[in-house]
């Protein structure tokens, strides 16, 4: 007989199903067997787990990570990255190409699974890369990625630069089932700059990267999308100009979607002022204009996800002049206390729109199964305190620790994460 889990006395939000309410999820066998009442009641379970006072949900699920495997070991493992998404929360990863070698054959993305399975905490999905080691050539080997497990495709770390190997791989993804997830750059008008082109760059005298340069890329994608009728994806949009197409967009009845940081809806390039490598990252923080255009963008429907962008650099990388720093901040433990602190403490959004964001939403976008507490479904859960005020401290899971939230006063962090019916993340286990 198989062991039995009960999520007892909780608050279940299940967007996909339209669940807010004062229920019991029982697990048996890793699937969710039961959402009702009372389930404690009714039975006898091995183990049962009273999440009063918190939110049950489905597991989060984070479309953008760097886990730097193969390659770059030294800055995070598939075994580090994973045991900081269930800490954060996560039960799903989807992990971009731009290791060394690019993640661009079948072996590579069957290589980042066996890892995923070899480490036990979250579920790994490559995403593969869109061109031959991501040089925005040659197409990849899409369909051996697809048979090797990747569940979408992008050159993440730079775009796709040519736009006629954008629409092939738009058409080429649309046959295979997956959606193309575009850095949008254009990397003359980017000029390599070290942040935000504005007054803040001239008043620092760094070398600026202007929001036309994200822009011109995202209208020119959609108008790709719109011709070959293929899904595009826009990974961490940052300014308010990206927001409004990919708005126009989805009126249109385009297959596009998009994604926001919460580094990108919490911090401006003021940050900067600062001269801390861990407020360097790209797309940069841009203005209190473009933070209050990704908040609206997130509570009206347009942004489809949060996304961490989680990308570790060991201390010694990072802890360079800022003009020499490479771009990168890590996410996956403090998406969700940052988002929550910003998005319904500051901004009153609903709990149910929040966990859309960072479970069902992208879940949907990949085609996971991921993102419901439907009886049936993956037992990949998330309980998660909204409410008890707490520091963010330095100490991490990841492998590195270059994030810029350390000292906030925040709200919300995961309690338990279970992944398949096993609970492989236990904050009372971590702080005793």
């Amino acid at each position: 007989m198989s062991e039995t889990l009960l999520i007892a006395h909780g608050r279940v939000v299940d967007p996909a199903r339209g669940v807010d309410g004062a229920l019991d999820v029982l697990i048996e066998d890793g699937k969710v067997r039961a959402v009702a009442p009372n389930l404690l009641r009714e039975g006898r379970y091995d183990r049962v787990l009273d999440a009063s006072g918190m939110v049950v949900a489905p597991g989060l699920v984070d479309m953008h990570v760097h886990f730097r495997e193969p390659g770059r070991e030294a800055d995070e493992t598939i075994a580090t990255g994973s045991a900081a998404a269930v800490r954060g929360g996560f039960t799903s990863v989807a992990v971009m190409p731009n290791t060394e070698p690019a993640v661009d054959d079948q072996a590579d993305a069957e290589f980042q699974v066996l890892q995923g399975k070899r480490a036990g905490k979250a579920r790994i999905y490559p995403i593969g890369a869109v061109t031959r080691e991501r040089k925005g050539e040659a197409l990849s080997e899409m369909d051996g990625l697809v048979r090797g497990g990747a569940v979408a495709f992008s050159d993440d770390g730079d775009p796709v630069r040519s736009a006629e190997v954008m629409r092939c791989a738009l058409l080429y993804a649309k046959m295979l089932g997956r959606v193309v997830i575009q850095h949008a750059e254009d990397p003359d008008l980017a000029k390599n700059g070290a942040m935000h082109a504005g007054l803040v760059s001239l008043m620092l005298g760094l070398s600026g990267k202007s929001a036309a340069s994200e822009e011109v890329m995202v209208a020119r994608d959609i108008t790709l999308a719109s011709i070959t009728g293929g899904r595009l994806h826009i990974a961490h949009c940052s300014t308010a100009g990206s927001v409004d197409l990919v708005r126009q967009a989805k009126r249109r009845g385009l297959k596009v979607t998009c994604e926001a940081c919460p580094h990108h809806f919490s911090l401006t390039d003021h940050a900067v002022c600062s001269f801390d490598p861990n407020f360097k990252m790209n797309p940069p923080l841009r203005t209190q204009q473009d933070l209050e255009a990704l908040v609206e963008g997130l509570l009206d429907g347009t942004i489809d996800a949060i996304a961490s962008d989680h990308a570790p650099h060991s201390r010694e990388k990072k802890e360079v002049e800022f003009q020499d720093a490479p771009n990168g901040v890590i996410g996956l433990e403090t998406m969700v206390p940052v988002s929550v602190t910003k998005l319904l403490v500051e901004r009153g959004m609903k709990v149910a729109r929040l966990i859309e964001l960072l479970s069902t939403g992208p879940a949907r976008i990949l085609g996971l199964p991921a993102g419901t507490l439907a009886p049936g479904a993956p037992a990949d859960v998330a309980v998660l305190d909204l409410e008890t005020p707490y520091t963010i401290e330095p100490r991490f899971r990841s492998r590195s620790s270059n994030c810029p939230f350390v000292g906030w006063q925040v709200r919300g962090r995961a309690m338990w994460t279970v992944v398949g019916g096993r609970v492989v993340y236990d904050r009372a286990a971590e702080d005793t």
